[in-house]
C-alpha cells in the first residue's frame, strides 16, 4: 500500500509539475497580445504580398487591441525575411508573409536554403491568391489557347514568351504550359516585369504571363489580348475571361498566393485565435471589396488546409522544375 501511495503521489506530483509547466503558456495565449505584433514582408511595398499584410493588418490593429505593423524586408528574393521569420520567437509577435517563390518553388531551384519551409514554420491562414493572365501580342493570329497551341505545334520554339527571370511566375507559368500542353516556345528572361510589357506592346514580344491587373487596361484598349487567366475559377474584374482549364488546358492551375505564417512552435490557441481574427477581417466587405477588385481571390482557409495547400503547390513546382531542368545558382 505504502508503494501504491508513493507512486500514485509521484504521478500527480508529475501531473501538477506539467501543468505549472504550461501556465505560463496558457496565460500568454490567453492575454496575447499584450504589445504590437509585426509582420515580415520578404519584398518592397507595393506589390501582392506588401498588400496583403497591409489590407489585413489595418483591420487587425482594430481587433486585436495592439498596433499590426507591416516590415518590409526585402532581399536575396525574399529569402532575408522568411530566414528572420524561421528564426523568430514562436511568441505570436513576429508573423511572416509566406508565398508562392519562397515557399513553394525556391525550395526546389536553390541546392542550399537558410530555411525549412515545412519544418521552421507554423501554417496560420492563406490571405488572398491571384491568378495571371496569359497575354498575347495582337499580331499572333491567335483568339484562344487552343489556337495557341496549335500554332505552337506547328513552329516549336518560334513563339517568344517574356519572363521576368528564372524561377519567377511568368517563368514557371510558361514552364508548366509547355509540359502540359507538350509544346515549346523561346523564353526570353529580362531582369524584372517592368519592361516585358512595353516589348508585348511594341510587338518584339509574343506572349507573357502578366499577374498585374492592371493591364487589363492594355487588353480594353486593344494593344494585347488576352486568352485565358491561370486561376481554378473566372475573375470578377474580367468576367469574361476563361481558365486555362475551360479553355481546353485541365490541370492548369497557378497562382500567386500570400499567407501568414508563424515560426515552428507557435501555440494552437495563438495560431486559432489569428485565424480566426484574420478570416474574419478577410470576410469584411470593405476588404474584400479592394481584394477582388486588384484581381485576387480571397481565401481565408483553416491551418490544416493551408499546410496541404502549401503542400500540393510544392510538389506541383518541384515537377515542373525537374521537368524544366530549372535551376538558380
Amino acid at each position: 500500500m505504502t508503494g501504491m501511495k508513493r507512486t500514485t503521489g509521484f504521478k500527480i506530483a508529475m501531473g501538477v509539475a506539467g501543468l505549472l509547466a504550461l501556465a505560463p503558456l496558457i496565460a500568454a495565449a490567453q492575454t496575447y497580445p499584450v504589445k504590437p505584433v509585426r509582420i515580415l514582408i520578404p519584398f518592397p511595398p507595393g506589390g501582392p504580398s506588401d498588400y496583403a499584410a497591409r489590407v489585413v493588418g489595418m483591420k487587425l490593429t482594430e481587433s486585436l487591441g495592439q498596433t499590426v505593423i507591416a516590415d518590409n524586408r526585402p532581399g536575396a528574393g525574399g529569402l532575408v525575411a522568411t530566414e528572420l521569420g524561421a528564426r523568430a520567437a514562436p511568441d505570436g509577435y513576429t508573423l511572416l508573409i509566406a508565398n508562392t517563390g519562397t515557399f513553394t518553388v525556391l525550395p526546389h531551384l536553390m541546392t542550399k536554403m537558410p530555411y525549412d519551409a515545412v519544418r521552421d514554420f507554423t501554417p496560420i491562414v492563406n490571405l488572398i491568391a491571384g491568378p495571371a493572365f496569359l497575354l498575347v501580342h495582337p499580331s499572333v493570329p491567335v483568339k484562344n489557347l487552343r489556337e495557341l497551341i496549335a500554332l505552337a505545334k506547328k513552329m516549336p520554339g518560334q513563339i517568344t514568351h517574356g519572363s521576368a527571370g528564372i524561377g519567377q511566375s511568368s517563368h514557371l507559368n510558361g514552364e508548366l504550359l509547355k509540359q502540359l500542353a507538350g509544346i515549346d516556345f523561346l523564353q526570353i528572361p529580362y531582369k524584372g516585369s517592368g519592361p516585358i510589357l512595353p516589348e508585348l506592346i511594341g510587338g518584339q514580344l509574343m506572349m507573357h504571363f502578366s499577374t498585374s491587373v492592371d493591364n487589363l487596361q492594355f487588353v480594353k484598349s486593344g494593344r494585347v489580348r488576352a486568352l485565358a487567366v491561370t486561376g481554378k475559377t473566372r475573375l470578377s474584374v474580367a468576367p469574361d475571361l476563361p481558365t486555362m482549364a475551360e479553355s481546353g488546358l485541365p490541370g492548369f492551375e497557378s497562382l500567386n498566393w500570400n499567407g501568414i505564417v508563424g515560426p515552428a512552435g507557435l501555440s494552437r490557441d495563438i495560431v486559432t485565435r489569428l485565424n480566426q481574427e484574420m478570416v474574419r477581417v478577410l470576410n469584411l466587405p470593405d476588404v474584400k471589396e479592394k481584394i477582388i477588385a486588384q484581381g485576387n481571390y480571397v481565401v481565408g482557409d483553416t491551418p490544416e488546409q493551408f499546410a496541404a495547400f502549401m503542400r500540393a503547390e510544392s510538389e506541383k513546382w518541384a515537377r515542373v522544375a525537374k521537368l524544366g531542368n530549372i535551376k538558380l545558382e
